[in-house]
């Protein structure tokens, strides 16, 4: 056999080798959702709240600002009960304006319009604003019962306890049985104290839309909001949305995350040839991969 033949026949040999070992490997499932990075998620159907396709939905999870969803959410039927509510002027405490995190950029005496504070909660993500609303509504709302953790009963609560208490509530009016408020706008509490899951996210954003409201807030990019100064003048304030999905014509809410213990969560909605999702990612890696588990997920079932 000459060199030529030789190498041919090796040749072959490791091509037939080849596609004996190709044989034995998985073939793409194009089918199954997706690789994200989120450590959780769902999609669901934005007219039913339907489970459509998941991963570990009832998995306990820290979800960060998330939970200002939950603060709107009670402001907002307050404000069913009493339309006033909305042009009541809420006053920051020192409190407030020293609360750590994400912020509206709020300053010790200067009062907002509960209207406009549902912008600075939900776009800038203002933990200013949650601890805001929460002193606010305290004084009008019933106290913590076996429905609130003992911790928000202590008195550094003091001044918050009954909005908690009343979010806490409404959770579990909802069947949002595996979720528990411990602040007003976050996760709060220890490194084991989960707030909620992705299946209970849905509930919450499925209540939340019917209003009308919310929904104007949750699909606004950028709002200009007017505070009051301690002197009686007024200040514009500018509140720039978080949701990067809000960039595309599809989308129109809801709410980011981001701690280090929760990673990155986004509640999303979304619509595409008349089919609205509800898209919940928690725990992802990154900003960036957040939107982009998100938008996976969409895109897939969308396209199915």
């Amino acid at each position: 056999m000459n060199d030529s033949a030789a190498r041919t026949l090796c040749c072959l040999s490791i091509m037939s080798l080849a596609a004996a070992q190709a044989s034995d490997l998985p073939s793409e499932n194009l089918e199954s959702p997706p690789p994200v990075t989120a450590k959780s998620w769902v999609i669901a159907d934005l007219e039913s709240g339907a489970v459509l396709q998941s991963l570990l939905p009832d998995e306990p999870r820290k979800a960060a600002s998330t939970t200002k969803t939950m603060c709107a959410f009670v402001v907002l039927e307050l404000a069913l009960k009493d339309p006033a509510v909305l042009d009541e002027w809420v006053a920051v405490t020192k409190l407030a304006a020293s609360t750590q995190g994400s912020a509206a950029e709020l300053k010790e005496g200067e009062q907002v319009r509960v209207r406009d504070g549902l912008f600075a909660l939900m776009l800038p993500s203002g933990n200013d604003m949650g601890n805001a609303f929460a002193e606010h509504f305290h004084p009008r709302l019933q106290p913590p019962g076996d429905e609130t953790p003992e911790r928000v009963k202590t008195p550094d609560y003091a001044t918050r306890a009954n909005f908690i208490a009343e979010m806490n509530r409404t959770a579990r009016r909802l069947g949002m049985n595996s979720t528990t408020y411990r602040i007003s706008y976050g996760d709060g509490g220890e490194a084991n104290d989960y707030t909620t899951t992705a299946r209970d996210l849905v509930t919450l954003t499925l209540a939340a839309r019917k209003h009308a409201l919310f929904r104007e807030v949750v699909a606004t990019a950028a709002r200009t909001g007017k505070v009051r100064l301690p002197d009686g003048g007024e200040r514009d304030a500018e509140w720039r949305n978080t949701n990067e999905l809000l960039q595309l014509a599809n989308y129109d809410g809801v709410k980011t995350g981001t701690t280090p213990s929760a990673g990155r969560c986004l509640v999303a909605t979304g619509s595409h040839n008349g089919r609205g999702l509800i898209v919940v990612t928690l725990g992802s890696t990154s900003d960036e991969a957040r939107f982009t588990d998100s938008r996976n997920l969409f895109r897939w079932a969308w396209g199915r």
